[in-house]
């Protein structure tokens, strides 16, 4: 019996140990590259041209380390993205997946102003889309405009979208 205690002690000790451990030694999200998509936290009407479409909720979730969408048109179209800062290839990366079974997956960069991703979106149905996306803080407001093809050759607008704060 004492020999279990005592083991059980051990076990329990070393767990703890371990996962001090790894509390202390994990990579902080805390880092001016992780901060770069800042600029598109918060609540959000999403206008096309004139018309709020949609609304947006951008938050950091998972100890900052991702920025979560939880996007909704008024048309019952709905979806989530989640960014992260990848710090082995030092890029941004984005994975959306929609109500309607589509999925995307992005790679991008904060350069010359502005988060640009490029990537590809896959319909339900097997159509891929290639696109390039970009969000630009413009004042108060987010500016998010997507490029999309069927070739990865010739491209055509795809939506040219505004953030504007949710009026309080």
């Amino acid at each position: 019996m004492r020999s279990t205690i005592a083991v059980v002690w051990i076990v329990l000790a070393s767990t703890a140990l371990a996962s001090t451990a790894f509390a202390q030694s994990k990579p902080s999200c805390d880092t001016p590259a992780h901060h770069a998509f800042d600029f598109w936290l918060g609540d959000w009407d999403v206008r096309s041209g004139d018309e709020i479409v949609a609304t947006s909720r951008i938050e950091l979730a998972s100890g900052g380390c991702v920025v979560r969408e939880t996007y909704a048109q008024k048309d019952g179209y709905s979806g989530t993205s989640l960014s992260f800062h990848d710090p082995v290839t030092g890029k941004w990366r984005q994975t959306w997946v929609d109500s309607t079974g589509g999925v995307g997956e992005f790679a991008g960069e904060f350069r010359d102003g502005a988060m640009r991703f490029t990537g590809e979106t896959h319909r339900a149905d097997g159509t891929r889309i290639y696109r390039k996306m970009t969000l630009s803080k413009e004042g108060g407001l987010v500016r998010q405009v997507s490029e999309a093809s069927r070739d990865a050759a010739s491209w055509k607008p795809h939506y040219d979208f505004t953030y504007r704060p949710v009026a309080r």
